[in-house]
């Protein structure tokens, strides 16, 4: 028989499922979110509930037959959100939980090697919005910021921020799943927003900004031009350090504001 377990699409959740494939001894499984819907072939279509004591028993079974590196990086590879990645994943513990330690390194097994690949592509877009992550002070005195990351980044980012900027209140808002991270001068956690305001897509409006947060995106601005050199540019070069789908993040990049 086929089985297609459902999930939540958290790590737990799918930490959650794989106990249930170990606990009930299935076979031809495939781990779905429950937004994607199991294909027809699979008869048996099981919802997982995400039960924490049994995400961790698996996770830490599987942590000590791998480097923290390793660990890591299948962490990562979760968060790339790549279409079948659950597939990957599972193939990858099973094959891990059968060969024991040291396996982990045998990139010669295929699902070694996609999550190993996978996991360098989501830390290359985690350093990179590390770097490019700008942020504008709202009325209240918060920092906030917007990005829209390919892969989902802002769990790998948190602890950079919340130790560069322990001594003040912050949002780092992913526009394209729909929440944030939040630090409020204690803690930093996931919340989910919800905007009223239809057009947008999270972005500070004027009238929600600092009234001093202009003046200084003006003056980044005309810094940034005056130590431009046009004899100098090279486009080709600028764009291979800050490629062009990061120039929405930068406020140097962006047109002026009608005054």
């Amino acid at each position: 028989m086929k089985y297609a377990l459902i999930y939540d699409g958290t790590f737990a959740g799918f930490l959650s499922a794989v106990f249930e494939i170990y606990d009930r001894k299935l076979h031809q499984v495939i781990i779905c979110k429950k937004e994607s819907p199991a294909p027809p072939m699979f008869e048996t279509i099981v919802t997982v509930d995400t039960a924490e004591e049994k995400s961790i028993r698996v996770w830490n079974g599987f942590k000590k037959k791998v480097t923290a590196m390793s660990a890591a990086a299948f962490y990562a590879a979760f968060l790339s959100e790549q279409k079948g990645i659950e597939s990957t994943l599972l193939s990858m513990m099973e094959y891990i939980f059968a060969n024991g330690i040291a396996a982990d390194s045998n990139y010669a097994n295929p699902h070694v090697f996609r999550v190993t690949k996978i996991a360098k592509m989501v830390n290359r877009e985690k350093h990179r919005m590390e770097a490019f992550v700008r942020f504008q002070q709202t009325r209240d005195g918060m920092y906030y910021a917007v990005i829209q990351p390919d892969f989902n980044v802002l769990p790998l980012i948190s602890r950079h921020f919340t130790n560069r900027y322990a001594d003040q209140r912050w949002m780092i808002y992913d526009e394209k799943r729909k929440y944030a991270l939040y630090y409020d001068l204690e803690k930093t956690q996931a919340v989910e927003l919800e905007f009223t305001k239809p057009g947008t897509h999270g972005k500070l409006t004027s009238d929600q900004m600092d009234v001093s947060e202009m003046m200084y995106e003006k003056l980044w601005k005309t810094y940034f031009k005056s130590v431009n050199i046009p004899s100098r540019k090279n486009t080709r070069l600028h764009i291979r350090h800050v490629p062009l789908r990061y120039w929405k993040y930068l406020t140097e990049k962006q047109p002026e504001r009608l005054s």
